[in-house]
């Protein structure tokens, strides 16, 4: 019901199925989740964008009910490039060549490398509470750690993170939530219970674990590799004026030298933009992605 009138898809591509909605007309406008959770977390914006685009809100690899492949010696199998990889062949076998992105949190970050990476089938791109991964690793200090203590923590060897968070998958989630929402009474009840049914899969686990080792690892050396490089078509960034990025960062002039045309700006709102400020999500993207 949170997704009235869309189709629910699961997609073959390379190694991996991918889950995904897809619902109405217009424009192809393509939604990443981030962590942890999974397409769901669209449940209030899907719909109103559906009457102006033909919305995917898809599940990353690893997370929801898509594949949870092995993420391999170098955790490429999580790298942002593969994860990337994925959505421009779901676009691919849906008929979408070019198309819209918006991503939040992981979400985003995947987003930022498919645009690098396929800058030719990237129209717009819109990321949400997030400045680029290399730029948070190289200038790395105590506030940063501590925000963001579950970057270092998940990064730890196979299988300490997974050992400790599958003893309370249900607490160690409702925590996450909580610390960083502004507030966590926003996520309706049987939307949290579907990311509590998707997260509490062990391998959903050791996946998002692989996520974030491959960021402290195989995606920094793509990033520097690529650090010169500028995102070529317009960039929209969005972040929580009650969290951490507004506190610690300047977010537009971290994203500035990434892309050629950047804008944006704060919304009322902690980490979990689009169900804590679902009007002014929605409202800043339709503007943006619309225009």
């Amino acid at each position: 019901m949170r997704f009235k009138g869309f189709e629910r898809r699961r997609i073959a591509v390379g190694e991996v199925e991918i889950n995904l909605r897809i619902g109405g007309s217009g424009p192809p406008l393509l939604l990443l989740h981030g962590y942890p959770q999974t397409h769901l977390m669209w449940h209030k914006l899907a719909p109103d964008l559906a009457r102006s685009f033909t919305v995917i809100a898809s599940d990353l690899r690893g997370y929801g009910d898509s594949s949870k492949p092995p993420g391999g010696p170098d955790h490429a199998g999580y790298s942002k490039r593969a994860m990337a990889r994925d959505q421009v062949e779901v676009m691919a076998a849906l008929g979408f060549a070019r198309f819209m992105v918006a991503g939040h949190d992981r979400g985003g970050r995947v987003a930022h490398r498919l645009a690098l990476d396929h800058a030719d089938r990237v129209t717009k791109l819109a990321v949400l509470d997030i400045v680029p991964t290399y730029d948070l690793f190289k200038g790395t200090d105590q506030a940063f750690a501590t925000a963001y203590f579950h970057w270092f923590f998940l990064i730890q060897p196979f299988d300490f993170p997974e050992r400790m968070i599958g003893r309370d998958p249900a607490d160690y989630l409702a925590r996450i939530v909580a610390r960083w929402g502004n507030d966590p009474r926003v996520v309706p009840p049987d939307v949290m219970t579907e990311y509590l049914r998707c997260f509490s899969d062990p391998a959903a686990i050791h996946a998002s674990c692989e996520d974030y080792r491959a960021a402290a690892s195989i995606d920094l050396d793509h990033d520097g590799a690529d650090r010169e490089r500028r995102i070529e078509c317009p960039l929209l960034a969005l972040w929580g004026e009650k969290g951490a990025m507004h506190r610690m960062y300047d977010v537009l002039g971290m994203w500035r030298p990434r892309a050629r045309l950047v804008e944006g700006r704060a919304l009322p709102c902690g980490h979990f933009l689009p169900e804590e400020a679902p009007e002014e999500t929605l409202a800043a993207m339709r503007a943006f992605f619309g225009g």
